[in-house]
């Protein structure tokens, strides 16, 4: 074990050097490297004498489950201290002004001294690991100090290190926490397999987050007068090129009388080109828009922050990325109770195999199944509703998690 900690140390000071030399060409490393510098800086001036909170989360995807437990946490507790931290600059630059963390910083390099400096430095009295985080020094000191340390929304796959032959270090990082909240049965079957009992499935806290989301999302009025009066409105959102070749082949021909909502992935002025060069019907953007907007077949959502309440004026959602890394959030969708579509490269996506057991999710490789699945559901009345009547059924059964890891930590 101490050979392989030797080994894994080692590592993490290879990895630092290698992220601070390309600092010196890559944006997004200058951040990590400069943030993590001025972590240091953050701590010295804070106040460790109250009771505080630790939540970890790697980026911005975690953060969205992580976000739950601050909300009910400041709730409960609006005196206790929140000390956020991220791993990557795509979660940090968007939200380091986070309002209702008292303070929000990089998680340093990973390794004793790091992690005896850090955690005496911000004295937390409970710590909470978002899904997929495992940092050896950290978790090896939080135990030493006898500080209950717990994993949220994790979910664990046969593929992973824990559970090979080779494994044991790992598993090891299992036991240092006091307990895992998981997401579902099939982590459950994994840990109770390599002796791991310390666990409970809660579900996932994102489930909590998009519903509330949905309950209070603010009404986006051009879209309202988009969609008014029609029947078959399509919102894509997190489009890439592949998505938009299939999209757009469909709204083009005039004989499907739909309309689309589509907020890419990206924004920049090039890709906006590209995609309205590839429209062949009446189209606007978003921060263009015409005098009446039902007159048009499309408009382009060329700006942030407003996709999650612009899903509620589909009837159907596409959510992209499924034939590049991985499909994006398909929860922001279905808790408008709307049958999700989505690319090849959705396996890995819990919630994304969930919707397709249940009835509510369509997976699509080609055009014609793209095709086939819309056309299906426009003229199946019947097989519409089920469709969303399941999405609704779903992610209400899913609801929850937050609470419950409240009051099994707190004790409340």
């Amino acid at each position: 074990m101490m050979l392989i900690s030797i080994v894994y140390l080692f590592g993490m000071w290879c990895y630092s050097g290698l992220v601070a030399i390309a600092s010196l060409f890559n944006s997004k490393a200058k951040l990590l490297v400069r943030g993590r510098r001025n972590t240091w800086r953050q701590l010295a001036n804070f106040d460790n004498s109250q009771k505080t909170i630790w939540i970890h989360a790697a980026s911005l995807g975690e953060f969205e489950q992580g976000r739950p437990l601050i909300e009910a946490i400041k709730e409960k507790w609006p005196e206790r201290r929140i000390v956020l931290t991220f791993y990557s600059p795509s979660g940090y630059e968007i939200r380091k002004n986070y309002n209702l963390a008292d303070l929000v910083c990089y998680l340093p390099a990973d390794g004793p001294r790091n992690a005896r400096k850090f955690i005496d430095a911000i004295n937390p009295e409970f710590v909470f690991f978002i899904k997929y985080e495992f940092w050896h020094f950290f978790l090896k000191q939080l135990k030493k100090k006898q500080i209950p340390t717990f994993g949220v929304s994790m979910i664990f796959r046969q593929q992973q290190s824990f559970f090979k032959w080779y494994g044991g270090w790992f598993r090891n990082m299992l036991r240092m926490f006091q307990h895992i909240y998981i997401q579902n049965d099939t982590s459950a079957e994994l840990l109770r397999g390599i002796g791991i009992t310390n666990f409970t499935v809660a579900g996932d806290t994102r489930f909590d987050r998009v519903v509330k989301i949905a309950s209070t999302s603010p009404e986006i009025d051009l879209a309202r007068r988009f969609a008014a009066d029609a029947d078959k409105v399509i919102v894509a959102g997190s489009t890439w090129p592949p998505d938009e070749n299939i999209i757009l082949s469909y709204v083009n021909d005039e004989a499907n009388k739909v309309k689309l909502i589509i907020a890419p992935h990206e924004i920049d002025k090039e890709r906006i080109k590209s995609l309205c060069d590839n429209i062949k019907v009446p189209y606007f953007l978003y921060t263009e828009p015409p005098q009446d907007p039902a007159d048009h077949k499309v408009m382009i959502v060329n700006t942030i922050g407003i996709l999650s309440a612009i899903y509620k004026y589909g009837h159907v959602a596409y959510v992209g990325g499924g034939f590049g890394k991985g499909i994006h959030n398909t929860l922001e969708a279905a808790t408008y109770s709307i049958p999700v579509l989505f690319g090849p490269n959705y396996k890995r996506f819990n919630e994304a195999c969930d919707l397709i057991k249940v009835g509510a999710g369509f997976n699509i490789n080609t055009y014609n199944d793209f095709k086939n699945v819309l056309d299906s559901l426009w003229t199946d009345l019947q097989a519409m509703a089920k469709a969303k009547e399941q999405a609704d059924r779903y992610v209400k059964s899913m609801c929850g998690a937050s609470d419950l890891i409240i009051k099994n930590t707190f004790k409340v």
